[in-house]
């Protein structure tokens, strides 16, 4: 009973940060949105957006139903599937683009209003753009536990098995509205991705290279695209997808808890609880760090960097000392162990972010290295971009691996030969799951230093467009290179956790497949000549029992498509965004060339019909590569069986992580680089070396906005996708 009563502070939690986004709201929307032309402009993006969005969400909501029909089959035409599954994978599909909408609308409607705040002063346009980004943040927090929060106390109320079985198949039937909140996310990511990038391309290299105009000028056709683009791409696409890298985060470690231990239903339930409670109270953790945010007049990168720094890390040392007296007052077993998971989650996402920090600010030698290139044209400049995010990928990839080993220790109480042997390998792989749920557990403030960058983004070009002092741009374009350092460190952020996480939805599929044996009739499983009992079955007997190894051909041919698959994706999203880039610029080329007056300002650009290319392009190219990812592990499933899915999700793991990195951290040094020179460096804006940089940063859009980014929506899709379609395969092959 006490249990249950602690568990009411998840959902009062997520009340707490939605009523706190609404107030942050409506202190943006008292500010004022400034001259008449300023408010044209913004009312030009919030309409492209808007529009966006209602045909993105025509399309995906399609395939959701079709979605949803396929499972309604399974679970009601064949019983291989929980009847609960349609349902939770379309409200986390509908939460996840609410989220996503939420955000885009505070964006848009913040935009203007932080150019005027800059007017004032630096603090005045940070703390708008900020806080508005914070409405992002706490949204996506509070959506996503209110969903779990709904969801517990649904299948609680209807689902009816002993204790234990009963919280497996919660925890287990809960990870399906990951899967919607996943395949929403993929959408998002993706789709805005093309749209934004291609419209970036078509605005920089005409625009800025061609025709030698500045950055976001009105007489660019395509700048009022490329500004609706940073609200669809790196606002809601970044929320839905953050949304489902928390969500997935949490549930993964309540099914492992679940799974952990199992047959004391009491400790149980605590352990289910645990990673909801740590979530919950992140949020007031989060919201006390982001009241901390301010800065002084005339400061650098650097000092900027420690304004936000302030709020993020006294938010993550609170929730270490929380995270030890929560584990404590539920009085889970070594609950000392548990937390310093958690703690090992929080410092390995701090050395991501300061490494991507390292690797992607201008602040530092490595982007300035890439500008410097500059010199000897675009060719260097591309060599020395890809070189940097090759080496970059160095210290994440060492970070996560130590974080795995030290959770896992951390969580069975360092017994090294327990490890290597796999016993207890439950309660292992839970402290690798709360580790996840450490590093998103203030994500309520790490959300809103990155949201917060597109919205200041979108006020420079305001500021250009409206012909405002020379100074307002200087503040707004100072918030921007602060904003792609912060983007890039939220993308490790959820990068890293997606590693981790993908690594407790392993130990969830393993769960899915117990519960899909026994609804499938098959109560003993014969390992090593031993009729083992399938309800009491360890993860190492299953892997014994299905031959998980690396003799095993199946699981060798499922690593190579894992593997494969992330570059397959790659290079799907990229070509994609090439296609719909080169229709802008020959769009842009036509107005250039055909609409007589526009270079001197005479008349006006064709704003809609460049909108519309990139609505277009995005719309069409976005389905073959995000339906490849719900489909490959279904066929693969088919083919290979349980074995060639845990190769598929180990193969798709390993290589889309460090892709991930890679990516993420070379576009945005290369963006960063161009920054660097406009900021009046080797020669300034207009040079050669300016249009060297603007070549980097042409290359990079699509890296470290498209393709990167929705690598670690993949890993997690297919591994949901995976789970959720978990009885089909076990059904199939016992055919």
């Amino acid at each position: 009973m006490e249990n249950n009563v602690i568990f009411y502070l998840v959902p009062a939690a997520s009340l707490l940060a939605l009523f706190f986004a609404f107030y942050f709201f409506r202190q943006m929307i008292r500010q004022s949105e400034g001259t008449a032309r300023m408010r044209e402009i913004a009312l030009y993006v919030r309409k492209g957006a808007m529009a966006y969005l209602k045909q993105q969400y025509k399309v995906v909501g399609i395939v959701f139903i079709v979605l949803s029909v396929f499972f309604a089959i399974l679970a009601y035409g064949f019983g291989v599937q929980n009847g609960w599954v349609p349902f939770a994978f379309l409200t986390g599909g509908f939460f996840s683009g609410l989220a996503g909408f939420i955000g885009m609308k505070t964006a848009t409607y913040a935009s203007a209003r932080t150019a005027c705040a800059a007017e004032k002063s630096l603090n005045s346009g940070l703390k708008v753009a900020f806080r508005s980004g914070a409405v992002m943040g706490l949204t996506v927090v509070g959506l996503g536990l209110l969903d779990i929060s709904i969801w517990y106390l649904i299948l609680n109320h209807f689902v009816e098995a002993t204790a234990s079985q009963k919280l497996t198949a919660i925890t287990t039937t809960m990870l399906t509205f990951g899967m919607g909140a996943s395949t929403q996310a993929l959408f998002a990511r993706v789709g805005g991705g093309i749209y934004t990038k291609a419209a970036d391309v078509g605005a920089d290299l005409v625009g800025k290279v061609e025709a030698g105009i500045p950055e976001d000028d009105a007489r660019n056709p395509a700048t009022i695209a490329d500004n609706v683009g940073d609200n669809v791409g790196d606002v809601a696409g970044m929320g839905a997808d953050l949304y489902e890298s928390y969500c997935g985060s949490i549930l993964a470690t309540a099914a492992l808890g679940a799974s952990a231990f199992y047959g004391n239903p009491d400790v149980q339930l605590k352990g289910v609880f645990a990673p909801m409670l740590i979530a919950a109270v992140g949020i007031i953790l989060s919201l006390i760090g982001i009241f901390m945010v301010r800065t002084k007049e005339n400061v650098g990168m650097r000092q900027l960097l420690k304004s936000l720094g302030l709020g993020v890390n006294f938010s993550s040392m609170l929730i270490v000392l929380a995270t030890f007296g929560i584990l404590w007052l539920l009085g889970i077993p070594n609950w000392v162990g548990i937390s310093c998971s958690v703690v090992v989650g929080l410092l390995a996402g701090i050395v991501i972010g300061q490494s991507t920090e390292y690797y992607t600010s201008h602040s530092y030698r490595p982007t300035r290295k890439i500008a410097k290139s500059s010199e000897t044209g675009p060719a260097t400049v591309i060599i020395s971009g890809i070189g940097t995010g090759l080496v970059s990928t160095a210290i994440p990839v060492v970070t996560i691996s130590v974080a795995v080993i030290l959770a896992y220790l951390s969580a069975i109480g360092f017994d090294v030969r327990n490890m290597l042997t796999g016993e207890n390998l439950s309660m292992g792989l839970y402290g690798i799951g709360i580790a996840a749920v450490g590093m998103l557990s203030t994500l309520g403030i790490t959300l809103a230093t990155d949201a917060y960058g597109p919205i200041a983004d979108n006020a420079g070009g305001n500021a250009q467009m409206s012909g405002l002092d020379a100074t307002v741009r200087e503040r707004t374009d100072m918030l921007d290179a602060l904003g792609n350092t912060t983007a890039a460190t939220g993308k490790g952020f959820a990068i890293g956790s997606a590693a981790l996480t993908a690594l407790a939805l392993l130990a969830s599929y393993i769960e899915e497949i117990k519960i899909a044996l026994v609804r499938a009739g098959e109560l003993t499983i014969d390992v090593a000549g031993r009729a083992v009992d399938v309800a009491t079955a360890s993860i190492p007997d299953f892997m014994e029992y299905y031959q998980v190894n690396l003799m095993n051909p199946n699981v060798l041919a499922g690593m190579f498509i894992g593997a494969m698959m992330s570059f397959l994706f790659c290079g799907l999203t990229m070509n994609a965004v090439g296609r719909a880039a080169q229709k802008m610029v020959e769009e842009v080329r036509r107005q250039f060339s055909q609409i007589k007056g526009i270079l001197t300002g005479e008349a006006t650009p064709d704003y809609a019909r460049c909108v519309e290319i990139s609505t277009r392009g995005a719309q069409h190219e976005m389905l073959p590569s995000s339906l490849m990812a719900i489909a490959v592990p279904v066929i693969v499933g088919f083919i290979f069986g349980v074995s060639g899915v845990l190769g598929l999700l180990i193969g798709s793991l390993s290589s889309g992580f460090v892709l991930a990195v890679f990516m993420a951290n070379a576009g945005g040094a290369w963006d960063n680089a161009k920054k660097y020179v406009e900021e009046g460096n080797l020669g300034g804006k207009g040079s050669e070396c300016h249009k060297a940089t603007v070549v980097g940063d042409t290359v990079g859009d699509p890296f470290k906005d498209t393709s990167g980014p929705s690598l670690n929506i993949l890993i997690k899709l297919m591994s949901m996708v995976s789970i959720v379609v978990a009885g089909l395969t076990v059904a199939w092959h016992l055919l």
